[in-house]
């Protein structure tokens, strides 16, 4: 993940901040799942605003592949739900003890909004990545602060007739952070295309999460799945998420009320739409999205 400037925390956490008005007003989901038990609203761990930093607990640890855990911090309450909303992520912060200054990144987490009491993210392990292995070094019991929420794009059912997601790595889970939100809503209709570029077959994470999304709705949701280094007897794509693929698999520039999402590392960036300037400036549209006449409003970058 690309490092933060200072500009960029400062930008990160105004939207923090300018967010904050919103999800105080939201006291519940689109569905009502965030009223507690007692029929108030569900308190919220993260308020945007002036809140600060919360340091929660590290609950437990789990081995996805050779690379990437899951990580469940319980929230302060049993109750309690982060407070996120779609699409929207965290900030992280460390500070190890021999660093300057402290290390911030942004995650999206994989569990429901309305999740009670805990909160869940996979975080792949990237060598000399600061925070990533911080993570991994991390064992239960043991805290790390987080801050926000940090809003994303703004979703709301049926916004587009259709979405297509092109992802790479753990670029996925802003991701399956909107899948979730379309699908979890029987009054949301939207299609999904989803391209999925990874290294090994091993890598492909949340991919059961998909699949039962293709077998139960397969008329809606699409999967498409790259790898650099396929398996005998892959039988779909190999190599770089290319412009032929694309080409087949997307709807056609032309098409009305369409959306085009990218997350993935720095290349895949520059390969695909063109890199963004900063968390805050989308940038200009370049790459194969470019090529194929796909427009800089049809298209965001997460």
């Amino acid at each position: 993940m690309s490092e933060l400037s200072e500009e960029d925390i400062d930008k990160a956490n105004a939207r923090v901040k300018a967010n904050s008005e919103k999800l105080t007003s939201d006291s519940t989901s689109s569905d009502g799942s965030a009223i507690a038990n007692d029929g108030k609203p569900a308190n919220k761990t993260f308020k945007g605003g002036d809140q600060g930093w919360v340091d929660l607990k590290l609950e437990s640890v789990e081995e996805i592949n050779h690379n990437t855990k899951k990580f469940r911090f319980a929230l302060p309450d049993k109750d309690d739900v982060s407070g996120l909303q779609i699409a929207s992520a965290l900030l992280t912060k460390y500070k190890g003890p021999e660093m300057e200054k402290p290390v911030i990144r942004p995650y999206t987490p994989i569990s429901d909004e309305d999740a009670r009491g805990h909160i869940d993210f996979l975080i792949k392990r990237y060598p000399n990545g600061p925070m990533s292995e911080h993570f991994h070094s991390m064992d239960p019991l043991q805290r790390l602060d987080f801050k926000g929420p940090i809003p994303k794009y703004p979703w709301s059912p049926n916004k587009h007739d259709h979405i297509c997601l092109i992802s790479g790595g753990t670029g996925i889970t802003p991701m399956y952070q909107l899948c979730r939100a379309i699908f979890s809503n029987p009054a949301d209709k939207t299609k999904v295309t989803l391209v999925f570029g990874n290294v090994k077959e091993e890598d492909i994470l949340l991919k059961r999460e998909f699949e039962d999304l293709e077998n139960t709705y397969p008329q809606r949701f699409r999967a498409f799945y790259m790898l650099d280094q396929p398996p005998e007897g892959w039988m779909q794509g190999t190599g770089y998420i290319n412009q032929d693929l694309l080409k087949k698999v997307l709807p056609e520039p032309k098409v009305e009320n369409i959306k085009i999402f990218v997350c993935g590392p720095p290349g895949m960036y520059k390969a695909i739409s063109g890199p963004k300037k900063s968390p805050s400036d989308q940038g200009d549209l370049g790459g194969i999205l470019k090529e194929l006449g796909y427009t800089k409003d049809q298209v965001y970058k997460f």
